[in-house]
């Protein structure tokens, strides 16, 4: 296994908390430098402080993922702080639960901003900088909600994660001669904030109950196989989907 990411620099976005927050740490720990990127700044900064004090290279800077001008600093921050680019982990979203009659179009605008055309920005902005470091690895985090029809509500959330999906695809067959790879990430239910709100409810008890595991996964656990897809062992993996769902999408 040849997993560490020494002179790598990274860009993780939603790395404040949850899985954004454990691949930043997963990602330092192999080597990587991390450029931790949110609209949570105090919690960034929290995140990046806690990297370096381990010994790891770290620098927050805020990113709204809907907003292009952002991105271009953004990408522009790390190159500049760190000498390059290799590594962006699509990883900020939002979830919301209207489904396809109640949802607004105000609702639909704001999450589709977030959770695709920040991707879709992410990797436009990521790409040139890759180019000139020699190539570089994305993953842009999906959902098991990217390729299933879960419960029949939370519709443009599905919209997005498919679209997700797809896109990493297709960029992945844009850049497979230029030494960038893309694949996507797929978590089922993870142990994060996202998800606090149901924690002890019977929502909960249905997802237990439809997880063959029978729990939550840890935000750890998605890192680990996030840091899988960005590494050299994973030279000849583009185009892919990395499913860690407690055996969900297998039923």
């Amino acid at each position: 296994m040849n997993t560490t990411l020494d002179g790598k620099v990274a860009l993780v976005t939603g790395a404040a908390l949850g899985i954004g927050e454990a691949t930043a740490r997963e990602l330092a720990a192999r080597g990587a430098a991390v450029l931790v990127t949110d609209v949570l700044d105090p919690a960034g900064e929290k995140v990046a402080r806690a990297i370096r004090k381990g010994g790891g290279k770290a620098a927050f800077r805020h990113l709204d993922v809907s907003d292009s001008r952002e991105w271009r600093k953004a990408v522009n921050a790390a190159v500049r702080k760190f000498g390059r680019l290799d590594i962006l982990v699509n990883n900020a979203g939002i979830g919301t639960y209207p489904d396809v009659e109640s949802e607004t179009v105000e609702g639909w605008n704001r999450l589709i901003a977030i959770n695709q055309t920040g991707v879709w920005l992410g990797m436009k902005y990521a790409v040139p900088a890759m180019r000139t470091a020699g190539g570089g690895a994305i993953v842009n985090v999906s959902s098991i909600f990217g390729a299933v029809g879960g419960f029949g509500g939370s519709i443009a959330y599905h919209a997005s994660k498919g679209a997700v999906r797809l896109m990493t695809k297709n960029a992945a067959i844009r850049y497979a001669t230029e030494n960038i790879r893309v694949n996507s990430m797929h978590p089922g239910f993870i142990d994060t904030p996202m998800i606090v709100e149901v924690k002890g409810t019977d929502t909960e008890a249905l997802i237990l109950a439809n997880t063959p595991m029978g729990r939550l996964g840890r935000p750890e656990e998605i890192a680990s196989a996030i840091a899988f897809l960005v590494s050299d062992d994973a030279s000849y993996v583009t185009g892919s989907e990395l499913y860690a769902d407690g055996g969900w999408t297998a039923r």
